[in-house]
């Protein structure tokens, strides 16, 4: 019973820790990554899906993205998705290429990332913390119906605690990652 409430509760603070990392891959540093444009999504035959799903994207280097869509008639509506996000940039079209410069990150940019990124990492703490409380709770209502003894309780929380500090420590090295990679000029 112990091990089914720590093994529930691992996997979900392991994918708190895989949310945080897919949320960081979202927000742009200075230079081109396919994942940017994950985040935009494009109206194809009635349905919204991400341009990755119409259309190959590319790293040209290390500042511009290749966008080819798979139908001529998407051309204009991939771009148009491009120019509407939130993502601050503007694709050149040539033919049925698009090219996304990517712009320089201005240093008040990256400031405002890295308060994004402290505040995703923060949220994804809170939330290993939240699934701690809740693991440790079940393992008081345990105790409590005396299915485990006081000492097993006491193992369970230390359990509990160390794989937070562990998950905890990731986010923390996650976050030093990214506030690096965004500071680089």
């Amino acid at each position: 019973m112990i091990d089914e409430i720590f093994d529930d509760a691992n996997d979900r603070m392991t994918k708190s820790v895989e949310n945080l990392e897919s949320n960081f891959a979202k927000i742009r540093t200075g230079r081109a990554h396919p994942s940017i444009l994950d985040a935009v999504k494009v109206d194809y035959y009635g349905s919204e899906v991400p341009v990755s799903q119409v259309a190959n994207v590319n790293v040209e280097d290390a500042r511009t993205l290749t966008v080819q869509p798979w139908e001529q008639s998407m051309v204009s509506v991939v771009e148009k998705a491009i120019m509407t996000s939130d993502i601050g940039v503007n694709p050149v079209t040539t033919g049925n290429v698009m090219r996304i410069p990517m712009p320089p990150l201005t240093e008040e940019r990256r400031k405002e990332f890295i308060k994004l990124a402290k505040s995703e990492a923060e949220q994804t703490k809170v939330a290993i913390r939240n699934i701690r409380r809740d693991a440790n709770a079940d393992f008081k209502n345990l105790n409590k119906d005396k299915e485990i003894t006081d000492d097993e309780l006491r193992q369970a929380e230390e359990q509990i605690q160390k794989a937070t500090d562990e998950h905890v420590s990731q986010v923390d090295q996650m976050l030093a990652k990214k506030e690096e990679s965004l500071m680089e000029i």
